[in-house]
């Protein structure tokens, strides 16, 4: 599986995180950095990805329209780069676990 970052995350990450989730993306190198919530969850349903988000209406798409694509909420205001890269970081079991666990299809990262 593999993951895709939302808009509201830097593009940055897929560089930062790429020793951790060998198969990252970002919303903008498909020419979805400014598309709708919609658009960008078809894409990621249509080609296998887990999404990356700090937005609400992606945790709500998930509870009314289940998965895929799984949704990975990381629900911290504004912080860095280096901030968001850590919470990943210390949370690679638990995505490990999303990814390969058929029956979980969200996970809120603090």
């Amino acid at each position: 599986m593999k993951l895709l970052f939302d808009a509201n995350l830097s593009p940055k990450l897929v560089t930062r995180l790429a020793d951790c989730f060998p198969n990252l993306a970002h919303v903008q190198q498909f020419g979805l950095n400014s598309a709708s919530d919609l658009l960008i969850w078809e894409y990621a349903q249509q080609h296998n990805y887990i999404l990356v988000t700090k937005d609400a209406d992606f945790h709500e798409m998930s509870l009314l329209r289940g998965s895929p694509p799984k949704v990975i909420w990381i629900r911290r205001g504004n912080c860095s780069v280096n901030q968001i890269e850590n919470i990943l970081r210390n949370h690679v079991d638990d995505i490990q676990i999303l990814i390969h666990n058929c029956e979980i299809n969200f996970l809120m990262l603090y």
